[in-house]
């Protein structure tokens, strides 16, 4: 799941991401979505249990 919404985050910002089901990271090139992506995975935490 971890693995899953980063990578959703990560592709506001043009970039990807990956990982394992406790760890993941992302990179991106678009620094001017940032805030965009930033605001994104606030909701993803917020929904999750």
């Amino acid at each position: 799941m971890l693995e899953t919404s980063l990578k959703k985050i990560a592709t506001i910002v043009g970039g990807s991401g990956g990982g394992r089901p406790d760890m993941a990271q992302a990179g991106g090139t678009n620094i001017n979505k940032l805030d965009e992506a930033l605001q994104k995975a606030e909701e993803i935490i917020k929904a999750t249990p």
